[in-house]
């Protein structure tokens, strides 16, 4: 992505939801996803181009994804445009969809789960595996609810096996 487009994507509001997102998980978890010794511009961007998949989505009744960094859009194969206008419980298959609304309403309750593992499912259908993600509940600087995210830098395809 050039840096206009990115420029384009990292609006006022997308800079106060990451930095939501990174305070929230600070909060929760005791770390930080990247450097913050930046200006909240910088880590808009590094965190849009970190190595490792960030996701959220919102406090609707059937959540909206509202924000992917670049790995979480090649990894689903959408551009950000179409990705904030998906429901975040079409990124897993139906099969794992009831598993995953467990896992957020864990997340809910005690405001992080790490170690989660499931299948995904992009855009196109490729089915992929995720490793030690961690969902945690987002909240803006008063405390209001904003959703929750989840991160993970370990995914694997998964191939198909087909006996004659």
């Amino acid at each position: 992505m050039s840096g206009s487009e990115i420029s384009t994507i990292l609006t006022t509001s997308v800079i106060e939801h990451c930095q939501n997102l990174l305070n929230s998980f600070k909060t929760l978890t005791g770390n930080d996803l990247i450097d913050r010794s930046p200006s909240i511009e910088i880590q808009a961007n590094n965190l849009f181009n970190a190595n490792f998949v960030v996701v959220s989505h919102g406090t609707q009744p059937d959540p909206i994804f509202n924000y992917g960094n670049q790995t979480a859009l090649d990894l689903w194969e959408f551009d950000w445009e179409h990705f904030l206008k998906l429901p975040s419980r079409l990124s897993a298959e139906p099969m794992a969809q009831v598993d995953r609304d467990r896992l957020l309403l864990e997340a809910k309750n005690n405001g992080y789960i790490q170690n989660y593992g499931g299948v995904r499912i992009s855009r196109t259908g490729k089915r992929f595996w995720i490793e030690n993600a961690t969902i945690w509940n987002v909240t803006d600087r008063h405390g209001n609810d904003r959703g929750q995210a989840a991160t993970f830098s370990k995914w694997s395809p998964i191939v198909e096996k087909i006996t004659l």
